[in-house]
């Protein structure tokens, strides 16, 4: 329950910045570029203040972490797990994390939208 209530709020919190955003560079990216970059540096934050204080996993961590930062960017969640790999020295399956996310995330994209348009 708690997660989906953060996940409204982060939700909401996208489509505000979006719209903000609307008016620097009609139809750039910028709204989702400022919205995952700035996801990135909470989720960065938050996580290295419940890791130190050992509460990675509780409610409230939870909550601010996969409930607004998910709802505002998965972006944020990927790239967190991506350092996590980095930070074990998995190379290998960051690699092959980053490039199956972002290289098959945008042919897939491509496959949707133009199977559609058949």
């Amino acid at each position: 329950m708690w997660i989906g209530a953060g996940s409204f709020i982060g939700g909401a919190a996208r489509y505000l910045v979006s719209m903000a955003m609307k008016t620097v560079g009609k139809g750039s990216p910028w709204g989702t570029v400022l919205v995952n970059l700035t996801g990135c540096l909470v989720i960065g934050l938050l996580w290295g203040f419940f890791s130190k204080s050992g509460n990675e996993d509780g409610s409230w961590a939870l909550f601010l972490t996969v409930g607004i930062c998910g709802g505002f960017t998965t972006f944020s969640t990927f790239s967190k797990e991506a350092l996590v790999m980095l930070q074990a020295g998995n190379i290998t399956s960051l690699l092959a994390y980053v490039a199956i996310s972002v290289v098959i995330g945008i042919a897939l994209v491509a496959a949707g939208y133009y199977l559609v348009r058949l």
